[in-house]
């Protein structure tokens, strides 16, 4: 019997060494897996829909000011460089500061909503949530409203210099180009906005899946350098430009920016992130989301 009891600790030992090599040689992931980022895009989702609507306004208020900065921010860092690659590479560096503090600070963007809230009715709801639509409103008209608020504060502050606005002018004609290409022009927006906010989606994707800041912060800056030097329209960054353009230049009129291209920008912002990054994900996870919820 003394035997048998020195052979069964024996083994326990061995077992209890192979468990701690295993632990050292196989270190826990630093990042969440695909499924799991589309079941927290769910959770995340519902969380704000949760929040009280003063909360909720707040937050899409915070985001857009954000647009402001990073709008700013681009224009700053890359004024005055003639390589277009480095002038692309430090435009997107610049912009992905806004994104940054919107993903870390939990503001409400309305582009980031069109992958979070898709994510929640596709596998925690129902299509038919009345209170959901009113959020993606409150949620756009905070975005803006933010966005102009900061640009009015920035203006009245005086603290940009006169070479600032030539640039700015600049990034505004980039952005107003489709205008000259009639009907045709507002369906290209349409469909660079679908590209838009698939990088945006994959950049809330990476940052989702990061689980420390640096990775958050690498994972927002790759996707907003890529949109950024490709020109695709982005809704909620153009708020910030075109707030600064309405207060500083008389180039393009209110309706202009909003009709000839955050209209069709925003349509193709939800279809970019609904569809390509959260409907896509949510079907290809399918069984891996239930399985996570049991």
């Amino acid at each position: 019997m003394g035997h048998d009891q020195s052979h069964k600790e024996e083994n326990e030992n061995i077992e209890t060494d192979t468990e701690q090599k295993g632990s050292v040689d196989r270190p826990g992931r630093q990042f969440y897996i695909p499924s799991q980022i589309v079941d927290e895009f769910g959770e995340k989702g519902r969380d704000h829909l949760n929040k009280p609507f003063r909360a909720q306004f707040l937050l899409a208020l915070t985001a857009g000011s954000f647009m402001t900065f990073g709008a700013i921010f681009s224009i700053l860092l890359a004024s005055g460089v003639e390589t277009k690659g480095i002038y692309h590479l430090l435009s997107g560096l610049g912009f992905a500061a806004g994104y940054a503090m919107v993903f870390i600070s939990g503001a409400v963007l309305f582009t980031e909503i069109n992958v979070l809230l898709p994510s929640y009715l596709f596998n925690k709801a129902g299509l038919m949530k009345a209170n959901i639509y009113k959020f993606w409103a409150s949620t756009y008209i905070g975005n803006l409203l933010g966005a102009f608020i900061v640009a009015g504060l920035i203006q009245l502050s005086g603290s940009l210099s006169s070479s600032f606005y030539p640039e700015l002018s600049i990034y505004l004609d980039h952005k107003m180009k489709f205008m000259d290409h009639g009907v045709a022009g507002w369906f290209q927006i349409l469909v660079s906005g679908i590209l838009a906010n698939w990088l945006i989606g994959m950049a809330a994707f990476l940052t989702t899946s990061a689980r420390d800041i640096t990775g958050k912060i690498l994972g927002t800056m790759l996707p907003v350098i890529l949109f950024v030097a490709g020109n695709f329209q982005h809704s909620a960054a153009n708020m910030g430009y075109f707030s600064m353009g309405f207060l500083a230049t008389d180039k393009y009129t209110w309706y202009e920016y909003i009709f000839f291209n955050l209209l069709p920008a925003s349509i193709g912002n939800l279809i970019g992130g609904a569809i390509l990054v959260s409907l896509l994900f949510s079907y290809a996870y399918k069984e891996d989301i239930q399985t996570l919820g049991k």
